[in-house]
């Protein structure tokens, strides 16, 4: 028998979601203001309480109230009842607080290779001729051995390829010195945004995001991206992607558990779509349809069903709409294609009811047993038994104090990376340099004066790239991970 928990009701009929279906995904959708927040809170807690851990970000800084019961309310009640719900009570979940900046929760980091190329060329909004660039510069990080870990790596490294494209040239090819200049004052933006925080080690465990407390219950990781959401969309949007993927790569697969092993909820999920190239969208949906042998659900929350790529969208297999606004032709349009998402119920007009639904009401669909989509119903969504709301500081504080991650990620690690390699590297060549002029100059002055001038040394130049032919010889076959999105199904460059 499947595990099942409430979603609402409506008085007549009573809504469950199948947990073995949970790995096929789902969409909770609606205007502003409509109930989005606390149906994402609804899910998040009922998958907690079959023992999955949760992953979620939190946009308006309100999902902390996960942690804390809820209090009794008239409204709750008069909801209770409507819906026929025969149990219900308050209680909190397990939860671990994540922050970018480290202010709000434990550190989130993970490293420039593992972010890899194509979603950092996304991030950076290059151009073709400079992504080749960034390409090739994480080709010669693993040909010669180089950890690309944070900002100063890469931007180390480029500046490196810049002084010696020429020797470069015929194995990585062209290297620009108008491209990586492009780069270069787009990394600085990015760390004016407050992204060099995101790059580093120690870096995230995916394990630490897939725990269950004593009692059963799955964690509730909440990332805090209220901050990180207004200064910096894209980094938001490229973190999530890259925990996909991540999470693709390193879990084994499971087929069609009676549970997810895990399930995330990307809220403000327009943000990974909106001007992402037509490579990195090939690979999010591949991703996404992939990563359900792996046991894993991923519930995209956003505006408009329409924000979410048609081949994504098509892979969600719940669907939670709440209301959508008809104000103008183009409302009015969308509002006709959504509601022929949903399986027909006779009893419901779904075009017309989608712009009528109350704030907490909303049309779901979900799998049933077969795996097909139910008949659209109108409900209600059961309240939530957290608190509804944040929590105050101190309260997050006392959490943050008793979490089993206290210290894990706190204190930042810079080991020798490519930016030591090269400081080290320029030192030598400076020294061989200072060194090879004061030959020459011994040797001119010990030389008669007709022959000076006549042999030819061999050039700083030509060693350097003769260092770098041994050193690219020597690490043959011996390469760094560069993150799934460049590797899956052959996408590598």
């Amino acid at each position: 028998m499947s595990i099942e928990f409430l979603i609402g009701g409506n008085g007549r009929r009573q809504v469950h979601f199948r947990a073995d279906k949970g790995n096929r995904h789902g969409l909770v959708a609606g205007a502003t203001g409509t109930g989005k927040t606390v149906t994402l809170q609804v899910l998040a807690e009922s998958f907690s309480r079959i023992g999955v851990p949760v992953f979620l970000a939190d946009v308006k800084g309100d999902l902390s109230g996960l942690a804390r019961p809820g209090k009794a309310h008239p409204r709750i009640d008069e909801r209770v009842r409507t819906i026929g719900m025969e149990e219900y009570g308050f209680q909190g979940n397990p939860v671990v607080f994540w922050d970018l900046f480290g202010r709000q929760g434990h550190p989130v980091r993970t490293t420039i290779s593992d972010m890899g190329p194509l979603l950092l060329s996304s991030l950076l909004q290059l151009n073709d001729t400079q992504t080749g660039v960034l390409y090739a510069a994480f080709d010669l990080a693993d040909d010669t051995g180089m950890l690309l870990l944070d900002l100063k790596d890469l931007r180390s490294l480029l500046q490196w390829m810049a002084e010696h494209r020429k020797e470069l040239s015929a194995e990585y090819g062209n290297i620009s010195t108008a491209s990586v200049g492009a780069i270069q004052r787009r990394l600085l933006i990015l760390e004016e945004q407050g992204a060099e925080r995101l790059f580093g080690e120690p870096a995230l465990r995916l394990e630490d995001l897939m725990h269950t407390d004593f009692s059963g219950n799955g964690v509730i990781s909440i990332l805090d991206v209220t901050k990180l959401i207004h200064d910096s969309p894209r980094v938001y949007a490229a973190f999530l992607i890259w925990l996909l993927a991540e999470l693709f790569e390193q879990l084994p697969e499971v087929g069609n558990p009676e549970k997810p092993v895990m399930v995330l909820f990307f809220d403000e999920a327009h943000l990974l779509f909106d001007k992402a190239p037509p490579a990195l969208l090939e690979k999010i949906e591949q991703v996404v349809r992939l990563i359900r042998s792996k046991g894993v659900g991923v519930f995209f929350v956003t505006q408009s069903p329409l924000d979410v790529p048609e081949e994504i969208l098509g892979q969600l297999g719940a669907r939670i709409q709440h209301a959508l606004r008809a104000f103008t032709p183009r409302d009015r349009k969308a509002v006709k294609t959504v509601a022929q998402t949903f399986r027909e119920n006779p009893e419901l007009d779904t075009e017309q009811v989608i712009t009528e639904l109350g704030t907490g009401e909303a049309l779901v669909s979900v799998l049933d047993a077969r795996g097909a989509p139910t008949p659209v119903e109108r409900i209600l969504i059961r309240p939530p038994a957290s608190r509804i709301g944040p929590l105050t500081a101190e309260e997050r504080k006392k959490i943050l104090s008793r979490s089993p991650l206290k210290g894990k990620y706190d204190q930042e690690i810079d080991r020798e990376s490519a930016y030591e390699m090269l400081k080290r590297k320029a030192e030598e060549e400076a020294r061989m340099e200072t060194a090879a002029r004061a030959e020459a100059e011994q040797a001119r002055a010990r030389q008669p004066a007709r022959r000076r001038g006549g042999s030819r040394r061999q050039s700083v130049w030509e060693a350097m790239a003769k260092s770098v032919a041994r050193s690219v010889g020597s690490s043959l076959g011996r390469r760094i991970a560069r993150g799934l999105l460049d590797t899956l199904l052959g996408g590598r460059r």
